[in-house]
């Protein structure tokens, strides 16, 4: 019997149906299409919590994008495994004509890319890929000498000046939205539960908007989510407010960014009318993606090869108070304990707590970024591994090892009325430091003054021993 022709969209990074550039390639191929997403074990099997909450928003999304492709006759297929045996088994079953799929630039994902290649050539097949996840990607921005930026400033001045040569082409939509019809039809019965791949629900946005006010693709229908997901008023304002954790003064959009649950040509759209600052942001997640791809060890080593030799103290109590947020300092307990409990944290407290740990702990920064890399809701490999590089001092960006923050003065600064802080660490709060709800608030683990003056040592030690 001779197998049927089709086309696979493979969803990856990109979990939505809107502007999706690869999917829009693949339904305009002529080829019906099977939509297929991977439950990749190896990558599951990394994951040690069974309620990780990022595999169950995956899984929701799944379910909503499922849905409406019930509504045109299709469903989508979602199975668990390795990508190259899957591959291997829709090879045996249809003749695949390509499979399209949108670029990732992690390590893993480029080896796993080559080993499907592979594979697919072998079986009179090939795999396609776009660019979607980024405004510019690999090496589209570079020096005048041919070489990636390892500075963001002047990057960011290069990415805005090309953005602008021609914004309708950097930025256009792929109306993906448009060509669901092309889908193969199924029969198509119920989504396995979430247990049939090894997990069980965390709980994760049992209402919508929840507490932090994030907004969740399944409690929008038809494309719907697109339509809310940017708060106009937030984005005004995000230069007054960004710093301020207490406030609703974020976009909450690194989640879904993350998954590819919204556009990042989109939401450039919308930072080029709307903020600048905003804009900053995006450009930011673009400049480590490029870093990534083309200087991989980041993600073992510093970016700045000399600070390999810092001499880390690595005490493992106080590694411990830290992840527990019983550092003593309000600030960093806060921020830790919303970590924890939501998978969430403010940019700027994920900063002050990045430094406490590399600086006033003078814990390697690669411990705080595996943590980081397990609890974070919106984790991105590039860009926690930026970000805590740059607290470190050793990032490409990276602000001087001398630049520490002060975990107390960043709180007096960005959160003024302990709002935040008394919500992450109640016992704080005035009425119950004293009655039946007292609870005894542990002492800072180092002065500050003190921890600096020992960072500085350590670090200024360490680099002059190796003649660096």
């Amino acid at each position: 019997m001779e197998k049927r022709e089709i086309a696979v969209f493979w969803f990856r990074r990109d979990l939505r149906l809107e502007d999706n550039r690869a999917l829009w390639e693949a339904l305009g191929s002529g080829c019906v299409v099977l939509p297929l997403f991977i439950f990749d074990t190896s990558i599951l099997s990394k994951l040690n919590n069974k309620r990780d909450k990022r595999v169950d928003y995956i899984y929701k999304t799944l379910c909503a994008i499922d849905l409406r492709l019930k509504k045109v006759g299709s469903s989508l297929t979602v199975v668990k495994g390795l990508p190259v045996s899957v591959f291997e088994d829709l090879c045996n079953s249809y003749n695949i004509k390509a499979i399209y799929c949108n670029d990732d630039y992690e390590p893993y994902a480029i080896e796993r890319d080559i080993e499907v290649e592979e594979l697919l050539k072998k079986r009179g097949s090939k795999l396609l890929r776009f660019k979607d996840q980024v405004i510019f990607e690999k090496g589209e921005i570079l020096k005048g000498d041919g070489l990636p930026y390892t500075v963001f400033t002047p990057y960011s001045k290069r990415w805005i000046e090309k953005f602008n040569t021609d914004p309708e082409t950097f930025a256009k939509h792929f109306p993906s939205e448009n060509l669901l019809d092309k889908f193969i039809k199924t029969e198509g019965g119920e989504m396995p539960a979430l247990e049939t791949f090894g997990f069980n629900p965390s709980g994760l946005g049992n209402s919508a908007p929840d507490d932090s006010g994030l907004f969740f693709p399944w409690d929008y229908s038809n494309g719907e989510f697109q339509k809310h997901i940017f708060n106009s008023d937030i984005i005004t304002d995000y230069h007054n407010t960004r710093n301020y954790p207490a406030l609703k003064g974020t976009s909450l959009l690194s989640v879904h960014l993350r998954f590819g649950t919204v556009s990042i040509r989109d939401a450039v759209k919308v930072a080029v009318k709307l903020n600048g600052t905003w804009l900053n942001e995006l450009i930011w997640r673009d400049f480590f993606k490029m870093i990534l791809f083309n200087f991989p060890y980041v993600t073992d080593a510093p970016f700045k090869r000399k600070y390999s030799f810092i001499e880390w103290i690595n005490n493992s109590k106080d590694l411990e108070r830290w992840c527990n947020g019983t550092t003593g300092y309000p600030l960093v307990d806060a921020g830790m304990r919303e970590l924890n409990q939501t998978g969430l944290m403010h940019n700027r407290v994920r900063m002050v707590t990045a430094s406490f740990l590399v600086k006033h702990l003078l814990i390697d920064w690669k411990i705080g970024e595996a943590y980081f890399a397990e609890k974070l809701l919106d984790y991105d490999l590039s860009s926690n591994n930026g970000n805590w590089q740059w607290a470190a001092g050793c990032g490409c960006d990276a602000a001087p090892y001398f630049r520490i923050f002060n975990p107390v003065e960043q709180a007096t600064k960005y959160d003024p009325d302990s709002e935040y802080i008394f919500k992450w660490v109640p016992e704080l709060k005035p009425e119950n430091r004293n009655g039946k709800n007292f609870t005894i608030y542990p002492v800072p683990l180092v002065e500050n003054k003190k921890a600096r003056e020992r960072a500085l040592e350590v670090y200024k030690r360490s680099l002059n021993e190796f003649g660096l």
